[in-house]
């Protein structure tokens, strides 16, 4: 029977898929996943009271802090910390993936079934991040604290998730393409590692590096620089902020804030030559068009790549 004819059979639902149901029980079952939620809800629980303290704190130093400053102040924090996570925990999760297989020796035996090259990476990649979705959804009683303060929304929570979920599944899908491709599990991991630390560190350092240069050489005359070309230094931090999941979050709160809107708005740009409207579309919607567009491309290679016959 070939790959095709098979496929039908994995086609009815992804808790039906065999690579699924195994590593789900596998993961799920004995104390330790219920262990290491319990801790990481702990330590998350003890990061917020720790920056409430901080913010309280504050009162006495600097006057008064209205609840909302609090509020505020803890919702980013724990989204941060979120992202901090999922930035390292997703790739550990998905590294190994294949090639554990390998070195475990039982990737020939899975390349011999009738499971189809997309039905095993797709079961291994959804059964790694369904983990890592638990953790971002155990999180969210603690986000919603900040309503206890005020100064946080709801659309404010919803993006935050959904800007945590699409990185998960990037960077999930980044660790196991590398997996695939990569003969061992450390070569897996450290190719995966320097690729996302790249993508959340180095990108930002050069984007503060191109920023300090722009604005050196600007001098702040910013008023003396054409609107059209204020427009296009303004798509470009956009199209910046599409490549990275913390400039991204930023700048889609920054923007929420002052424009009260979540999708689509006109930012004002002004010179000595004139005023213009620029038309802008939220951060959060490039960066999740971007990122699930590289997730899919990766995971497409990724089936050829399980698909291929190795000699």
């Amino acid at each position: 029977m070939t790959e095709a004819e098979a496929a039908p059979r994995y086609r009815s639902g992804l808790f039906k898929n065999p690579v699924v149901v195994k590593e789900l029980r596998g993961r799920m079952r004995g104390a330790r996943a219920f262990a290491v939620l319990s801790v990481y809800l702990l330590l998350m629980s003890g990061f917020a009271t720790l920056l409430y303290v901080l913010s309280t704190a504050s009162q006495d130093i600097f006057g008064f802090t209205s609840g909302g400053q609090v509020g505020r102040t803890l919702f980013t924090g724990i989204v941060g910390i979120e992202l901090f996570l999922v930035t390292f925990i997703a790739p550990a999760f998905t590294a190994s993936a294949i090639s554990g297989e390998r070195e475990r020796q039982t990737y020939d035996l899975l390349k011999t079934t009738l499971l189809p090259a997309r039905a095993l990476v797709i079961g291994k990649l959804f059964s790694a991040l369904s983990y890592v979705f638990l953790l971002l959804i155990a999180a969210i009683p603690l986000q919603s604290i900040a309503f206890l303060f005020g100064g946080v929304s709801e659309i404010e929570v919803v993006l935050a998730f959904v800007i945590l979920a699409v990185t998960a599944i990037t960077l999930g899908t980044t660790g196991i393409y590398f997996s695939a491709v990569q003969p061992r599990t450390l070569s897996a991991n450290i190719t995966t590692y320097a690729v996302t630390l790249f993508i959340t560190v180095g990108l930002p350092l050069m984007i503060f590096i191109v920023v300090a240069l722009i604005s050196s050489f600007l001098g702040g005359r910013l008023a003396d620089v054409p609107a059209e070309v204020q427009a296009l230094l303004l798509y470009g931090l956009l199209a910046l902020a599409a490549t990275n999941p913390l400039m991204a979050a930023f700048l889609t709160q920054f923007w929420l804030l002052n424009k009260q809107s979540a999708f689509f708005f006109y930012e004002t740009v002004s010179s000595t030559t004139g005023i213009l409207q620029v038309p802008i579309i939220s951060p959060w919607i490039l960066f999740s068009a971007v990122y699930l567009l590289a997730a899919l491309i990766l995971l497409i290679r990724t089936v050829r790549r399980v698909r291929r016959i190795e000699t």
